[in-house]
């Protein structure tokens, strides 16, 4: 068996995406990007990023218009699924409505990569901090954060969730690896909370390993858990503490206390 760990790491873009932005050329007006389409050829899925508003360059009833256009294209997507979608658009527009040419882009995260190239060819996007965003780390700078000596830096910062409440505890991070499947998937966005509190028992933690030199074997991801035996009134000391895969194929290890520290709780896959 091998004991490679899933690990939190940089932003990488390890998969590749196609994308086509969307043109509306209204009368007497030069051609307006409007919104951005992004596909995984792999799943066949896709994600839309469209304007909220077209007030700016559109009459009411042209406005209403391309809003139907692109509530039509969410439909379509998934209905019909990505590519059979984006070839009816290339067949169908018309002249007021245009796709622009196919583009490859690599992608670690399609939702944030919709919003990247929507922010690069439509329009700026606003980041609320901790109100509409939340912060990418490596787990080396959020490991960073258990020390206030130790500055750590966000990589960027990512929509967050919708209906989640935000707190400064909350970042995100990719985990790469296989041995937290199929919970959590090679490659995905997950998001954490920064030094949980209350019982660790069952929970699924990032952990920093010491002595480790590695950063893919010194900060993974695990289940945690730990078997407690009493060594007089109110106290009691730990018997053991196994950090667990979730893949069968992975094997858990052994730890004392003093050979690790927690740096966050796993709450969710967010991609």
């Amino acid at each position: 068996m091998t004991a490679m760990p899933a690990s939190v790491v940089s932003i990488s873009g390890n998969r590749r995406g196609t994308y086509v932005l969307l043109d509306a050329v209204l009368p007497g007006q030069p051609a307006r990007s409007i919104g951005v389409i992004l596909v995984d050829p792999a799943t066949d899925r896709g994600w839309v990023k469209f304007r909220a508003h077209y007030d700016e360059f559109a009459a009411p009833e042209d406005a209403e218009v391309l809003d139907a256009v692109a509530a039509d294209l969410r439909d379509k997507l998934a209905e019909m699924g990505a590519a059979a979608c984006l070839a009816w658009l290339e067949d169908s527009l018309s002249n007021v409505l245009r796709v622009g040419e196919r583009q490859a882009v690599s992608v670690d995260a399609f939702s944030r990569v919709v919003e990247r190239l929507y922010g690069e060819h439509v329009e700026p996007i606003s980041i609320d901090r901790f109100s509409t965003h939340l912060p990418l780390y490596s787990l080396r700078a959020a490991a960073g954060r258990l020390g206030e000596e130790m500055e750590s830096e966000e990589e960027d910062w990512v929509p967050a969730p919708e209906g989640l409440r935000l707190t400064h505890d909350l970042f995100v991070a990719h985990v790469v690896g296989r041995s937290m499947e199929p919970r959590i998937p090679d490659g995905s966005l997950n998001l954490f909370r920064l030094h949980p509190v209350g019982s660790r028992q069952n929970k699924i933690l990032l952990i920093q390993r010491f002595g480790a030199l590695d950063d893919t074997a010194r900060y993974t991801v695990k289940k945690y858990t730990s078997r407690k035996v009493s060594t007089g009134e109110d106290q009691w000391r730990h018997e053991q503490i196994r950090l667990e895969p979730l893949n069968p194929e992975f094997e858990p290890w052994d730890a004392g206390p003093e050979d690790f520290a927690v740096v966050a709780e796993w709450l969710r896959v967010i991609e």
